[in-house]
């Protein structure tokens, strides 16, 4: 079946919309080509919880402000749920919890990593000798790390860019929380939430999930239009993000078909088994198009780029774009469909070795590459 969007546009910007009883949707504004996030409140007796917060800066805070006076009718905020800790989705942590004195509610991974960025600054580690010879392994030629230093320091100067804002961090962040387990439930008003942890865009995302209501809201795990960004970064070279995200798309398959899924970017869609089934699908595609490229000579994963996507990308995308590669590269690995070696120049290529690959292969019929790869 299709996608079904009950929906046609998003809230204004200070408002909320009742998704159903006890559930409001709204908005709030980020730079670049997402023009904005998906924030929901869930009404208990005597007060709301907040799902994800938006970005840290005076903006969101003033429409926070709006929201808090004209759409909560006198009650006050009880707890703030944070999917995962991406900028985008803890910016105001701190200042709700502290406004209402009141709990934030996170998986143990996400806290801890968001505390982690937000005290030492979202881009430092790229600077270090990890980044530099991370880096250098997959690909990138020696300058990149001086192009990289530069472009950060011209966007965190800049106000107006709108970059710049996509990575802001917390002001502040609370100081403790109260832990998330996968199958916690939570009881808001009249209705349990189940918290159902995926991973892979992150290392413990919380989707909540109610089945008397027919509703999740799936933060970054499940989107309807775009594909979460999938990376292997610098904090943790050998991970294999792309197997657990795999995997958790595997396990969300169970749910049900009619759910409403109210994702944090997108429009709020029915589908979740087709749009699971096709995310799974594109990526194996693009795994076995990787195979391909490996056969004739060994490839690094910066060679690998243009297998994914069609465009030429600028320092800040060429990074985000390899972390992917890479990713897909060490499920392959993994798989025992490819073998990595470490080369006399110190660049990690990368062989196919799967004898079963003619069998499999169909080039020149894959997905066409993606235009760029996403913040998100």
């Amino acid at each position: 079946m299709a996608l079904e969007y009950p929906y046609q546009d998003h809230p204004p910007a200070g408002t909320t919309v009742e998704v159903v009883p006890g559930v409001r949707w709204l908005t709030m504004p980020l730079g670049g080509s997402l023009t904005h996030i998906n924030l929901y409140l869930l009404e208990d007796h005597d007060g709301f919880y907040v799902v994800d917060t938006g970005l840290g800066n005076p903006e969101t805070a003033e429409l926070w402000d709006e929201i808090f006076e004209n759409e909560l009718g006198g009650k006050p905020v009880k707890g703030v749920i944070c999917t995962h800790m991406h900028p985008d989705h803890i910016g105001q942590a701190g200042m709700i919890c502290d406004k209402f004195r009141c709990p934030l509610y996170m998986t143990r991974a996400e806290y801890y990593q968001a505390k982690s960025f937000s005290s030492m600054g979202f881009g430092s580690h790229h600077s270090s000798w990890l980044g530099e010879q991370f880096y250098h392994r997959y690909g990138m030629p020696s300058d990149f790390m001086e192009k990289m230093a530069a472009m950060w320091q011209a966007r965190v100067s800049s106000k107006d860019n709108a970059a710049a804002q996509a990575m802001v961090m917390p002001t502040a962040f609370p100081s403790g929380y109260r832990r998330l387990e996968d199958g916690d439930l939570l009881t808001i008003g009249d209705h349990d939430w189940v918290v159902e942890v995926g991973s892979g865009h992150s290392p413990e995302h919380a989707c909540l999930h109610c089945h008397s209501l027919g509703i999740m809201i799936s933060g970054d795990q499940i989107l309807p239009v775009i594909t979460s960004n999938v990376s292997v970064h610098v904090t943790e070279p050998e991970a294999n993000p792309l197997k657990v995200w795999m995997e958790s798309h595997d396990k969300f398959l169970r749910t049900p078909e009619r759910t409403l899924v109210l994702p944090a970017h997108n429009l709020p869609f029915h589908g979740i088994r087709e749009r699971l089934r096709d995310l799974i699908a594109h990526h194996e595609d693009r795994m076995l198009a990787i195979e391909e490229s490996c056969v004739e000579e060994p490839r690094t994963a910066l060679d690998l780029l243009p297998v994914l996507f069609k465009r030429d990308l600028d320092p800040r995308q060429k990074m985000m774009a390899l972390g992917e590669a890479i990713a897909h590269c060490h499920l392959l690995m993994h798989r025992n469909r490819i073998e990595r070696r470490l080369d006399e120049d110190g660049r990690y290529r990368f062989v196919s070795v799967d004898p079963d690959l003619a069998r499999r292969a169909h080039p020149g019929q894959h997905d066409a590459p993606d235009d760029q790869p996403m913040v998100v």
